[in-house]
């Protein structure tokens, strides 16, 4: 493995957290398979799973998208994704311009249903703040949902490193991504293997690693390390380091991350300087968590 995508040196961990165990169960291949999974059972809200796939159709870079679009990207049929869409108009979630849907404010109602709610998001802000402030850098905390980070936590900083618009909410693909390997690496072999044949890894740059077997080298390494630092694979320019963040029993739960300028921040000051602080606002909030 290249020296310019994992690094070097060594750093103490706790034993017990070296190996990494289970975080997230696979995802099938769409939304639709996903609620087909459930068929039989006599609880379980068809319309409620099919309206929640159809909001989460609309990413970032596609807010405005026809009835055919939200039906190919999620394989449910079109005239349940129009009657999702209808429902959603008359609540207030979202609006059309005649042809396209898009979301509408609305919407953020039910995110911040859960980050007033979680004591992981709440929680993690005083810490981010913390590394931010020390470290002068953005710091952010996600999730892994699907093959992507979700991003719950973040403390920024008034430059912007990244042309991806990384708010609370946003998602970044997991395998060119500090926190995404963080996460990945906390997964049982089983699911990563899944992972790794489904996932869609594109070069984000000469440097991205994308091939299967070379990303399971370096999920490997970071198992055994405990930390992770991504060389300009998402971004050029763009380099981070991230930590895991532990539940009670010793198991991922999140990840943290520090993202910087090549220019601003040299590698060795990442593992040198970044790392401890890092390494202690983690297990500061873990230790919150579930004291």
């Amino acid at each position: 493995m290249s020296d310019e995508t994992q690094p070097k040196g060594t750093v103490e961990t706790t034993p017990e957290r070296s190996g990494y165990a289970g975080l997230a169960p696979p995802i099938v291949a769409s939304p639709a398979k996903r609620i087909q999974a459930f068929t039989g059972d006599p609880d379980f809200m068809t319309s409620l799973a099919r309206g929640l796939a159809v909001i989460q159709a609309f990413q970032e870079r596609k807010r405005h998208l026809t009835i055919a679009q939200i039906s190919h990207r999620t394989e449910i049929p079109r005239a349940a994704v129009r009657r999702c869409l209808h429902t959603l108009m008359k609540l207030g979630y979202a609006t059309t311009n005649g042809r396209t849907y898009s979301l509408l404010p609305k919407v953020l109602t039910l995110g911040h249903a859960y980050l007033s709610s979680t004591p992981l998001a709440v929680s993690a802000q005083p810490y981010l703040d913390r590394i931010s402030d020390q470290l002068h850098e953005a710091a952010n905390m996600a999730t892994l949902e699907g093959d992507d980070i979700l991003y719950i936590a973040r403390s920024a900083t008034v430059e912007r490193l990244i042309s991806v618009d990384l708010s609370v909410g946003g998602r970044l693909p997991a395998y060119c991504t500090s926190m995404g390997r963080i996460l990945l690496a906390a997964l049982d072999d089983a699911t990563l293997k899944e992972y790794l044949e489904r996932a869609d890894m594109k070069p984000r740059t000469s440097r991205t690693i994308h091939e299967p077997q070379a990303l399971l080298a370096c999920l490997q390494q970071v198992r055994e390390q405990g930390w992770c630092v991504v060389d300009q694979e998402l971004e050029q320019g763009l380099r981070s380091i991230a930590v895991p963040v532990y539940d009670a029993s010793g198991q991922v739960l999140a990840a943290l991350n520090v993202s910087t300028h090549v220019g601003r921040v040299a590698r060795s000051d990442l593992e040198q300087r970044f790392l401890p602080i890092m390494l202690a606002a983690s297990r500061d909030l873990c230790a919150q968590l579930f004291a």
